[in-house]
């Protein structure tokens, strides 16, 4: 049976880029039969205000979908914990005190989330301090998980590549567990056998197929799905005040008109899909 999942984080409202990938998620899951799960992911420290998860549930009915809610991640630290112990147990990561600034001046490539680390502490004798993040040493792990393959419902069979990214940071010095991380450990404690997300998360989940493998984790497929843009290409963001659900629900929209002007790709005035292929991007 199908399960997907929808899992913001509660540190500003949502808005019609959320819509459109919970709609996504919720009409994968009921055309097959299956479920659709909500996820808060509430550990972005002091950003995260439970109160917008109330908002979250209210702009999911609003919208007419149905779902099946589950332990937020705050409720999950100690599996986290587990596995970046095991993965350390393992030799594969290591303590970084870098900052982005150090980062960005000592870069040497440009990766999908730009500069990518260049591996400085990799080889350093860094203290395992609390104000150290620690960071996945990529190339042992391939070497360690071998070659893997994954499938996006879009682009087709993919050879993974978790290089793409560098050695990302897997437990974080501000806040527990990095996105990729956690939200590889909750879709596989969730039971997700299909995780649809945008498609700016497509070099992420080279990274998040060798954290599978490296910790017995079954593989969902996945849909990375376009983004809604501005006018610039740039995608709805919360931080540059695109409009949110909650406004237009309390404005007295409705919600289910709203939720199928998005499923037949009408789109307010200023916004688009973005040009994402039927390939890796």
């Amino acid at each position: 049976m199908i399960v997907t999942r929808f899992a913001p984080s509660p540190n500003g409202p949502l808005h019609l880029g959320h819509a459109l990938a919970a709609i996504i998620a919720h009409d994968r899951a009921v055309r097959d039969g299956g479920t659709f799960v909500l996820r808060i992911e509430d550990i972005d420290g002091a950003r995260s205000r439970a109160a917008l998860a109330d908002e979250f549930r209210a702009d999911l009915a609003w919208l007419g979908l149905a779902w099946r809610e589950v332990a937020p991640q705050s409720a999950r630290i100690a599996s986290y914990r587990m596995a970046a112990d095991r993965l350390r147990a393992m030799g594969l990561l290591y303590p970084c005190r870098c900052t982005r600034a150090d980062i960005a001046a000592a870069a040497q490539t440009t990766g999908p989330d730009g500069p990518v680390y260049p591996g400085t502490c990799r080889d350093q004798a860094v203290e395992p301090e609390d104000a150290v993040a620690w960071r996945l040493d990529v190339a042992r792990a391939v070497t360690l998980a071998g070659p893997l393959q994954w499938t996006d419902k879009r682009a087709g069979v993919q050879r993974a590549a978790p290089g793409l990214t560098g050695d990302v940071v897997l437990w974080r010095k501000d806040a527990p567990a990095s996105y990729h991380l956690a939200a590889t450990l909750d879709d596989a404690a969730d039971g997700i056998t299909c995780v649809t997300r945008g498609a700016d998360l497509f070099a992420a989940t080279h990274v998040h197929r060798l954290l599978q493998s490296l910790l017995g984790l079954p593989v969902p497929v996945w849909h990375h799905h376009p983004l809604l843009v501005e006018a610039d290409g740039r995608k709805l963001a919360k931080r540059r005040g695109a409009p949110s659900l909650a406004d237009r629900r309390h404005a007295g929209e409705h919600g289910p008109d709203l939720a199928q002007a998005l499923r037949a790709h009408r789109f307010p005035a200023g916004i688009s899909l973005s040009d994402y292929l039927d390939r890796e991007p």
